[in-house]
């Protein structure tokens, strides 16, 4: 069986964009048209591959199928381009946390993909769920905490991600005069970026003793806000050094426990079979963050 290529496009932009009145919108089609071909495409396999909920998702065949369709699209930008045919540059999906892209992968990853002629579409959540993207056929290739590769995949370490525990200069006087100990910790307010975000509630219970709740907190979910309102003075927090380290150097933040620190871990999670240029840029991606990353032990 040969998979209708119009129908693929359908599906796949039902799934990027969350619903059919969206995918229609981006095919210049109408939603009726692009849910016959959805239809049409799980008759052709027999089976539903489409939740059309909201936003819409695809069921377990339907994520193999994706994962697959993922691949094939780069395959056949690579081959074209093989062949001296101009298929312009691919496009490639990449999960990655928010901290890491405001942070240390845009330096590194620009020229790579300048060299590679690849166009990128960056997708945001937490390390810890990054690896599930990877898994739902959402991206090619993902940044992640997980060590352990999916079945197919790889999982190469990049490094590690510092953090310290800072505060405002005014702020630190206000709320740790007597010094960071469980009593003032339970009191001053936190900045903690979302709800699936376990670094500052990790640390205060390790250690503190404070459960998550026992404080605090202002939610602040984008990288460069959370370290403004640390800086502001809203609350304290967990900042990649790359982020405070010349606040540090002149006064303006304090580091509260500088005999602590929390290093992340960072992975590179990518298909065992994948397009030359996807392999290109990930060995390029390794080398380069191998650089400028802490090294894992």
């Amino acid at each position: 069986m040969k998979i209708d290529p119009r129908r693929s496009a359908a599906f796949i932009a039902a799934v990027d964009t969350g619903s059919l009145e969206l995918a229609a919108a981006q095919l210049a089609l109408s939603p009726s048209a692009v849910s016959q071909r959805i239809a049409a495409l799980e008759q052709d396999f027999g089976t539903p591959l489409l939740v059309r909920s909201r936003p819409c998702r695809p069921t377990g065949p339907g994520t193999r199928l994706l994962q697959y369709l993922r691949r094939s699209t780069l395959l056949e930008s690579e081959f074209l381009a093989e062949m001296g045919m101009d298929a312009g540059p691919a496009r490639v999906a990449l999960a990655v946390n928010n901290d890491t892209l405001a942070t240390w992968l845009l330096p590194v990853l620009a020229p790579i993909l300048q060299e590679e002629a690849l166009l990128v579409e960056f997708v945001l959540d937490n390390q810890g769920h990054t690896f599930s993207l990877l898994e739902q056929g959402r991206v090619v290739a993902c940044i992640s905490g997980e060590a352990t590769p999916m079945h197919g995949c790889t999982a190469s370490a990049l490094g590690a991600m510092r953090y310290r525990m800072v505060a405002a200069q005014d702020f630190a006087r206000q709320w740790f005069a007597d010094g960071f100990h469980r009593e003032t910790a339970r009191r001053a307010p936190v900045v903690v970026f979302d709800r699936k975000d376990s670094l500052q509630s990790a640390f205060l219970l390790k250690h503190f003793g404070l459960p998550e709740g026992a404080y605090p907190f202002h939610y602040v979910p984008a990288s460069d806000p959370f370290a403004q309102a640390i800086r502001f003075g809203m609350g304290y927090g967990l900042l990649p050094l790359e982020q405070c380290e010349a606040m540090l150097a002149d006064g303006s933040m304090v580091d509260l426990a500088p005999h602590l620190h929390v290093d992340v871990p960072l992975y590179w999670h990518a298909w065992r079979i994948q397009p030359p240029r996807l392999e290109r840029m990930g060995a390029a991606l390794l080398k380069a963050a191998r650089a400028v990353l802490l090294p894992l032990p």
